[in-house]
């Protein structure tokens, strides 16, 4: 108890100093030095929760499921501890865990819910040990640190293997890697997926990550595909398929960043938040709040006030312009982002940024397979952005869009677009982690937006 105490305090300290001295929010450090006293730390304060915790992972989508299951808890009365400034390794869960301890070492909350990074979905499983865990999705991210998605598919059966007694898996059916792994575990899982063939293509796009029978190496056979590989999908042989989804999304109404609605089980949920992408963070929040006991009614009502999280669709006010941020990490999130912007809210003008930090992910080669030939004759200004925004401008010229003369300082970026866009008009930031956080910070700056972790 003295060394949880000891380290509870130290973290507190340190995020303190962190956000005091501007050199961050806090959300990381602390995690480091409360783990240096007490390696158990975050084992003993999720202890210390009330009805335990819900764990969230996949490649996209993680911080806004995150917020949305942690403001449906809310809204029911419950006291919940979030990473929600999307520090998604161990040690920001921990700093999380930390931030809301008291003085006497104790985590005074009902609930945990952390998005956690999926390679370290292993060791948040044995330390944290879920009442609940969610996969949304597996798609190619960051190869350079992870490599290919069958090695991330293993370590997140692994730990799904070992979860605890009476725990819930809560699995996208309608991404193979995902049924893969849902299939090959010792209990069924609680399946979701999308159930409407208006908005569904009838092909993979190009830079699909799984096309293949897991069990055979046939081509697999889509009959909806919804985003990236994410579709309805099965082996011509028999020998594997999208498993039967237990909660469905029907009725799907897309307008454009705006809002969304669906159906699931009956029940109409509407939300101001948009993308075809965003249906399934709605219904995968949806299918662990339900399993966790709340209410389809009170989650359809409580979903209407809902507010994205810093970047994912966050919108911000700027000399009379409307800015909207939106996260866009890899070929299947970028190619969601940009299909929405253009096809579904029409957008014109546009920074793209690119970087290639620790965060990013370092190869940036996943960029020719993002389809920027969407915005080609459709968009009037895009500014490519960020460290790699050379390569972006390359990028574009391939795909015959029309840019202008790279930038790689944020607030010139900004002043580019500012000049472009006329008062009134809605213009798209759509770039990586990093290149994001650096907009943000000009934003910031200049007193348009809020520093992260305070939203």
């Amino acid at each position: 108890m003295i060394r949880k105490t000891a380290a509870v305090w130290a973290g507190k300290a340190t995020g303190t100093l962190s956000r005091v001295t501007r050199r961050g929010g806090g959300t990381t450090l602390p995690g480091d030095v409360a783990r240096a006293i007490d390696p158990k730390i975050l084992t003993r304060l999720a202890q210390d929760l009330t009805y335990g915790s819900i764990v969230i992972t996949g490649t996209n989508g993680k911080t806004t499921t995150a917020r949305l299951v942690s403001y449906l808890l809310e809204g029911a009365g419950h006291r919940v501890v979030s990473n929600r400034a999307g520090a998604n390794l161990i040690f920001g869960a921990t700093a999380a865990a930390l931030d809301r301890a008291g003085a006497d070492g104790r985590l005074r909350a009902d609930w945990g819910v952390f998005e956690i990074d999926e390679a370290s979905l292993p060791r948040a499983v044995d330390e944290i040990q879920p009442r609940a865990t969610l996969v949304l999705n597996l798609f190619r991210d960051q190869l350079d640190r992870y490599g290919e998605l069958e090695s991330i598919a293993k370590k997140i059966e692994q730990a799904l293997s070992t979860l605890p007694e009476g725990a819930r898996a809560v699995l996208n059916a309608d991404d193979p890697r995902v049924a893969e792994i849902g299939l090959g575990l010792p209990y069924r899982p609680l399946w979701y997926g999308l159930d409407d063939v208006s908005i569904a293509a009838k092909t993979l796009p190009h830079a699909a990550d799984a096309r293949t029978c897991p069990r055979c190496g046939a081509s697999l056979i889509f009959d909806a595909v919804y985003v990236g590989h994410d579709g309805v999908y099965r082996c011509p042989n028999g020998d594997f398929a999208r498993p039967e989804p237990d909660l469905r999304a029907t009725d799907i109404k897309l307008n454009g960043f705006e809002s969304l609605a669906l159906t699931i089980a009956g029940t109409r949920i509407e939300l101001p938040l948009g993308g075809l992408y965003n249906c399934y963070n709605v219904l995968a929040a949806y299918a662990v709040a339900y399993s966790v006991g709340l209410e389809p009614q009170y989650i359809a009502d409580r979903l209407k006030t809902f507010k994205p999280a810093f970047g994912r669709q966050e919108r911000v006010e700027f000399r009379g312009r409307h800015l909207v941020l939106v996260l866009s990490k890899n070929p299947a999130g970028f190619n969601e982002t940009v299909r929405t912007a253009v096809d579904l809210a029409k957008g014109t003008n546009y920074i793209l940024g690119l970087n290639d930090r620790k965060a990013d992910g370092t190869d940036v080669s996943w960029i020719w397979d993002v389809d920027f030939e969407q915005l080609k004759d459709r968009a009037r200004v895009v500014i490519p952005a960020g460290v790699r925004a050379h390569d972006l401008a390359v990028r574009l010229k391939y795909a015959g869009v029309k840019a202008e003369a790279p930038e790689t300082d944020p607030g010139k970026a900004l002043d580019v677009l500012i000049k472009n866009t006329d008062e009134g008009d809605t213009a798209y930031v759509l770039c990586t982690y990093t290149a994001m956080l650096d907009i943000r910070a000009e934003l910031v700056r200049r007193g348009w937006a809020q520093p992260y972790w305070e939203t």
